[in-house]
């Protein structure tokens, strides 16, 4: 069954009506959901498309069907965007990794920054939030340091398959290359592939290690070293700006943000669970003479209240990299309950970081100061974001 979703014909009310599984419609791609998904409306129904742009008119075939929307799959493009580019991976549109490399890089740019506003006013509740543009990453391709490439037996071609998740479901693309990882990297696929795994399920970490860091092999690192100076720079001058004597470092692993900023700090402190992840900031503060801090191994939401009574508050200054999940609830908590000074948040997910500052924010105790996204993750739904939150006075 063919038709339209978007133009109006008799028919259009009937068909919205009665959406099925297999059931091929044209429609007008209208937004861009955060994650990458194309939105097409049919009435009060909505049909999420991948690799697609706003604007463009597609052929869709429906593979969900639920009673408000329903997902797709991409036919073929009947009207492109004057921002549809050719994608450089063949595996582009099968692979899960990648959602935008269909999308001129400017273009992503924009995306990303409407989709971040979107979200901190939607989820986050703030009114005109104060993003700025999106900085881009000097090497759009082949950037990533750490890749994870998984082992599957492909029942029916029976063979192993080695690579990534495909987007729309569980099983592994079989691959060769990534360009979006660090050339080196992908020798390594390679590598890999000329002495396989003994079978399936397995999962292999690739990984360039940061020059000059000492990073075990399950800890965490940032990804794009080739955008991380200027994240450096933008979280300096953040805390620069600010009136912070003492730092703490919270979900600090190996230390980086703690010991690239204890020059600005009288004193700061790491927290961290992951007891080889302290052991390697110890070597890492060690090894570039910095000697004004420490770092403990604890649960962040317990160990917090206490570091945050041990210095002045409004002379304290937090800084949280969590991982995608955002931050515990009981270490807002802590810092709902005594905040300091300023509070530099570093995301990676737009969604949960929106979440967060709802309850920062919309606690009525920190203030909104900056939103500055940076592109650490070209050709992917994901953007990094520097916030920078202030402890709000007091009324008069």
């Amino acid at each position: 069954m063919t038709g339209s979703c978007c133009r109006p014909q008799p028919a259009d009310d009937e068909r919205c009506l009665n959406h099925a599984v297999g059931q091929r419609s044209i429609v007008v791609i209208t937004d861009i959901a955060f994650g990458g998904e194309g939105v097409a409306r049919c009435e009060a129904f909505v049909i999420f498309v991948p690799f697609v742009l706003v604007g463009e008119e597609v052929e869709v075939e429906l593979t969900e069907v639920k009673k408000r929307f329903a997902r797709a799959k991409l036919i073929r493009v009947i009207q492109p965007s004057p921002e549809r580019v050719s994608p450089r991976c063949r595996y582009f549109g099968a692979c899960g990794g990648c959602q935008y490399q269909h999308v001129e890089y400017t273009a992503q740019l924009r995306l990303k920054h409407k989709q971040v506003q979107d979200l901190l006013a939607r989820v986050g509740g703030v009114h005109t939030p104060p993003v700025q543009p999106v900085v881009p990453c000097p090497a759009p391709y082949g950037y990533r340091n750490r890749i994870m490439i998984r082992t599957q037996w492909d029942k029916v071609k029976r063979c192993l398959n080695i690579g990534f998740l495909r987007h729309d479901n569980r099983l592994v693309v079989d691959v060769e290359e990534c360009p979006i990882a660090e050339p080196i990297l992908s020798d390594q696929i390679r590598q890999v592939r000329a002495r396989p795994p003994p079978k399936g399920g397995l999962k292999v970490v690739l990984r360039l290690a940061p020059a000059g860091w000492q990073v075990p092999r399950d800890s965490f690192f940032q990804n794009n070293f080739h955008l991380l100076p200027e994240l450096v720079r933008l979280v300096r001058d953040r805390l620069r700006s600010g009136s912070g004597r003492y730092l703490l470092d919270v979900y600090c692993g190996v230390g980086f943000f703690a010991i690239e900023l204890a020059d600005l700090v009288q004193e700061f402190v790491g927290v961290e669970l992951d007891q080889r992840a302290v052991g390697a900031a110890r070597l890492n503060a060690a090894g570039r003479g910095v000697s004004n801090g420490e770092f403990l191994r604890a649960d962040a939401a317990e160990a917090l209240p206490e570091l945050l009574a041990r210095f002045p508050a409004g002379q304290t200054a937090v800084i949280l990299d969590p991982p995608r999940t955002g931050v515990a609830p009981g270490l807002l908590q802590a810092l709902l309950t005594t905040p300091p000074a300023q509070l530099l948040y570093v995301s990676c997910h737009p969604a949960t970081l929106a979440r967060d500052l709802n309850a920062l924010c919309g606690s009525g105790v920190y203030d909104l100061v900056q939103v500055l996204p940076l592109d650490m993750f070209p050709q992917t739904q994901h953007v990094e974001c520097v916030v920078d939150l202030r402890r709000r006075a007091p009324s008069p």
